[in-house]
């Protein structure tokens, strides 16, 4: 049986994956993973295969949706005492509106994007592991030229991050010390992939790669040893559901934020926008009530959730509060993303991050090492503060949705604390504005940057720009039909593949 399938990707390569994939019998599942496999490539800065990540998918079958936790572990199993907070440095940089990032051997984290993207294909896909690697081994194998959103990103901070292995400063840099224009072939990457194709997802974790990725950290003063990877489980939750009018979302559940944070918003937006968005503008008013629910639900983030010893509980805490009292119960004084449906009624959601990156390749691999414990809004209790097997916190929040006529959709965004707030929005437009998929995406965003605190700033997006994420979304209607939409604040591609029958 074939499976007509939409694909929002954030480049033409992932697109192409994803199509190269359903064209050959695969579901939406098969298309999303494949298509995250290639973001991983070429997504320099972004996203790579030591990459944490999370998989919702909206089965066909109407079936509760499902989350697949792929995100980063604590590492340090077997790390002596005195190799604890070493091994890092920090750099100031003005990305995302400014920001501290800690590089370096000692921040990376316990991989998990590749075991998730297994976990969901093995259980919702239909087509061999092998085949849906290729399209990566191809790009990688062929090169690629940086995406707007990796040069973005370089601008601020190939030297600082990227220029202090000599092994990444050669990838992305020419000659001249320049960002490179020229095609990419990072060396030892397509053999890498082929490793992962052959032997499967657990070769990130086990066998000679996994080995040589823990080695060469540990080399170098960092503390991610093969007892780390090997004891890495990708972990299956049902997802957060949150209702918006006659639809039903599932999104990412503790011990990730991002989840939380976009069914607390969905429950308060309270019918915003009130009027049909004709003129593609939200009133004085949505706004208004816009950056309150902001506002409200991301100063909870800071001042509950990001400092709870109990996530899930403080978490269900908060929704149970929403629901009870509204807005007034909160008020007080890098990533990559793919969303594919199929015609069967499955939506998958895949949601992926290295975080700044390390700075380094896994020597002999061509592996781009994340940094994850090294994001220092994500690690409130410090560098190396968590037992080693912790999962860390996240602002992913990759959502399916469910319609009662039977439509489903798949959506979410890229973009550090801009993620949940992106996905509102444009959920927010599509379902409460009367506005078509794409003109959702494309509406004008706006975000409470550092919500709650004295140096708090309402940013109003008054031209397209990358800081407000970059949503891709698609959805199937009841009778078959397909929509996709990428977001125009990145190089964002969509596909729609039909079979003859």
């Amino acid at each position: 049986m074939t499976t007509d399938v939409a694909v929002a990707a954030p480049s033409e390569a992932a697109a192409d994956a994803g199509e190269q994939i359903a064209r050959a019998g695969g579901n939406a599942v098969d298309a999303a993973v494949a298509a995250a496999l290639v973001t991983m490539v070429n997504e320099v800065g972004i996203v790579s295969p030591s990459s944490g990540g999370f998989v919702t998918v909206q089965p066909g079958d109407g079936s509760a949706p499902q989350t697949v936790d792929g995100w980063m572990d604590m590492p340090g199993r077997a790390a002596p005492a005195e190799a604890l907070r070493t091994g890092t440095w920090d750099v100031d940089t003005a990305y995302g509106g400014g920001v501290t990032v800690t590089v370096g051997p000692g921040s990376v984290a316990t991989h998990g994007s590749i075991a998730a993207l297994g976990e969901a294909q093995g259980r919702w896909g239909r087509l061999p592991w092998a085949e849906l690697v290729q399209p990566a081994i191809d790009v990688a194998r062929s090169g690629f030229r940086l995406s707007a959103a990796s040069r973005y990103y370089l601008e601020y901070v190939h030297a600082s991050i990227f220029g202090w292995d000599p092994a990444s400063h050669a990838v992305v840099h020419d000659p001249d010390g320049e960002i490179t224009t020229a095609p990419i072939v990072v060396p030892d990457l397509a053999a890498s992939l082929e490793v992962v194709a052959m032997e499967g997802p657990r070769a990130m974790h086990e066998g000679d790669l996994a080995r040589a990725i823990s080695a060469d950290v540990l080399d170098r003063g960092g503390i991610l040893g093969p007892d780390d990877l090997a004891a890495y489980r990708p972990v299956v939750r049902p997802a957060l559901v949150a209702r918006l009018g006659d639809w039903t979302f599932g999104t990412n559940p503790p011990p990730a934020v991002g989840g939380v944070c976009v069914a607390a918003m969905l429950r308060l937006l309270d019918g915003h926008p009130r009027a049909p968005l004709a003129e593609l503008r939200w009133s004085e008013a949505d706004v208004a009530h816009l950056v309150r629910v902001q506002r409200a639900v991301l100063s909870a983030r800071l001042d509950r959730l990001e400092v709870t010893d109990d996530l899930a509980a403080e978490a269900a805490l908060l929704l149970a509060e929403v629901d009870a009292r509204g807005i007034a119960a909160l008020e007080s004084g890098s990533t990559a993303h793919v969303s594919a449906t199929g015609s069967d009624g499955t939506a998958c959601a895949v949601t992926v991050s290295s975080g700044y990156s390390s700075g380094m390749i896994a020597a002999g691999t061509g592996i781009y090492l994340n940094n994850c414990l090294g994001e220092q809004e994500l690690n409130p209790r410090g560098l190396h503060g968590l037992a080693p097997g912790t999962r860390l916190l996240s602002n992913m929040a990759p959502t399916v949705g469910r319609h009662t006529d039977g439509t489903t959709l798949a959506i979410g965004s890229p973009g550090a604390d801009r993620i949940t707030t992106a996905i509102v929005q444009a959920l927010a437009g599509f379902v409460n504005g009367g506005l078509g998929l794409q003109a959702a995406v494309n509406h004008p965003r706006v975000h409470v940057h550092r919500a709650g605190r004295p140096t708090e700033e309402v940013k109003v997006e008054t031209e397209p720009s990358m800081y407000f994420g970059g949503v891709a979304a698609t959805l199937r209607r009841p009778d078959g039909h397909l929509v996709a939409a990428a977001d125009p604040r990145r190089d964002g591609a969509v596909r729609l593949v039909h079979h003859d029958r």
